[in-house]
């Protein structure tokens, strides 16, 4: 609906530049998953992912000081049924955007939305291979997961996933220790309510807010990234458990 607005939109710095893109990519991803027969597929999926990970990382999702943090991982960002009108606002806001907010901002809502679009796109490789053995995604278990997984064209691009949670975790640390970029936070939410940018404005304030509350947060996404890539390894390899880490992961 908004694309002519992406599109037509002069921007005049990298970040802004590479943020246009990736929305443009989104944007027409989101269309065509919309009209997919799968797209219930894809939410189911999501869902049942989301469980996982917070089971295979319960620990650190129930530690006081890494909860809100990874809630935010997986609510603002991985939560594709109730992102529609948000993602809509932020392509129809996108000439806005690139003049009210600084680049550091658009930088991190870049590397949010390339993550967002990456997991989308796995999700919808999984349902379609899910589909094609005949297995309802609500009925979905491990086993078939890991059945589908293995099948999966995308295996590099699932490696990839990783070191992005990676980054853009690193993205937000640094942006949430940096306090000229909080007090321009601060400041800009009355702009950006009068712009029209409250939706997006918000996002940026709760993923602000949960890493800032965060201590050691280098070593939580250092965690996360040995642990999923071992679940990677075991879901390769035939492991009976690939979800069960030991100990010391």
């Amino acid at each position: 609906m908004y694309r002519e607005r992406l599109v037509s939109t002069n921007v005049r710095s990298e970040s802004a530049r590479r943020l246009q893109q990736l929305l443009l990519d989104y944007h027409d991803f989101r269309h065509r998953k919309a009209e997919h027969q799968l797209l219930e597929s894809t939410l189911v999926i999501a869902d049942w992912q989301a469980e996982r990970l917070k089971s295979t990382h319960q620990d650190l999702y129930q530690h006081p000081g890494y909860h809100s943090g990874l809630e935010f991982l997986l609510t603002d960002l991985y939560a594709p049924a109730s992102m529609t009108r948000r993602d809509d606002n932020i392509d129809r806001v996108f000439p806005k955007m690139v003049k009210w907010l600084p680049d550091q901002q658009l930088e991190v809502l870049a590397g949010l939305v390339e993550l967002n679009l990456l997991t989308q796109q796995l999700d919808l490789e999984l349902a379609e291979l899910l589909d094609e053995r005949g297995t309802p995604a609500k009925s979905i278990t491990a086993e078939h997961y890991c059945e589908v997984y293995r099948a999966s064209q995308m295996i590099e691009q699932r490696k990839k996933q990783v070191i992005l949670v990676a980054e853009v975790g690193h993205q937000l640390d640094r942006y949430v220790r940096n306090r000229t970029l909080g007090w321009l936070l601060a400041m800009s939410r009355t702009p950006a309510e009068m712009a029209d940018l409250a939706d997006l404005h918000n996002f940026l304030h709760r993923g602000y807010s949960a890493f800032r509350k965060m201590d050691k947060v280098d070593l939580l996404i250092d965690r996360l990234v040995v642990r999923e890539q071992q679940v990677i390894d075991n879901i390769l390899s035939g492991h009976p458990e690939p979800f069960m880490l030991p100990g010391d992961l």
